[in-house]
């Protein structure tokens, strides 16, 4: 009961401040939740937990806006590849492995807080999208099914693309979805995704909401530029913490 009321709280926590980032900044959740969680249990754990609230939320981004078909035309070799790149590399973060996962993680969630502060302004143009959005695709599959985080490349590609806001978080919002089906499909082809863990990702979804909802709210008084610094050096911090753990 101790363990399970634990859990519960856990989770609570996790999923709203993970929300609230979203809410805020239009990405951050599975980045969030995966980095705190993976404090608490092995990286495959933690990502059965993510399934559902990911899920749910990524769906509510990628129909908020209204070019969906437009967007789905454009991205659909990069979404093939990200599939099929997720379901290639899920294998590592469902091994025996564990430490090596964790190292992954940290490493992926501190490139992601480098990345976010040094803000490279890239320019992908239209000609290279052929071969550069299937290419980013498989590289963020295999970063994804080896820990969980669904950010690397696809985040700064998509930025570089010249999209305007709304279609951008519209584009965050097919990503991470397709990944999250994706992770859930390599999770489960590989035994890794039990019952239980679905029914306790299912619970994540109202912190989650609630979370993006009060994030939401906070955005129009907080100043995001100073939030999304803090943010990024944060995952940075984080990163490096589940780099020492997985390496010792």
């Amino acid at each position: 009961m101790t363990d399970s009321f634990s859990l519960a709280l856990l989770l609570c926590g996790v999923f709203l401040l993970a929300g609230m980032v979203k809410g805020l900044l239009g990405l951050g959740l599975p980045t969030v939740a995966m980095g705190l969680l993976g404090l608490a249990m092995p990286p495959v754990e933690a990502a059965a937990l993510l399934i559902v609230p990911s899920f749910v939320t990524n769906v509510w981004q990628l129909l908020a806006g209204p070019r969906f078909g437009a967007l789905l035309r454009r991205l659909w070799p990069m979404m093939l590849a990200v599939a099929a790149g997720t379901l290639a590399g899920s294998g590592i973060i469902a091994g025996a492995a564990t430490h090596a996962a964790s190292a992954a993680l940290g490493a992926a969630l501190a490139l992601y807080g480098v990345a976010g502060l040094a803000k490279p302004r890239l320019r992908v143009p239209p000609t290279a999208e052929p071969w550069a959005g299937p290419l980013v695709g498989a590289v963020t599959g295999l970063v994804t099914g080896a820990t969980g985080v669904f950010v690397i490349p696809a985040v700064p590609y998509l930025g570089s693309l010249g999209l305007a806001r709304d279609d951008l978080v519209q584009a965050l919002g097919l990503s991470f979805t397709v990944s999250t089906i994706a992770l859930a499909g390599g999770l489960a082809l590989h035994g890794a995704l039990p019952l239980a863990a679905s029914g306790s990702s299912l619970l994540a979804v109202l912190p989650a909401l609630a979370g993006m909802w009060l994030g939401g709210r906070l955005r129009s008084r907080a100043r995001p530029e100073v939030f999304r610094r803090c943010f990024f050096l944060g995952l940075l911090l984080l990163g490096g913490e589940l780099i020492w753990r997985g390496l010792g």
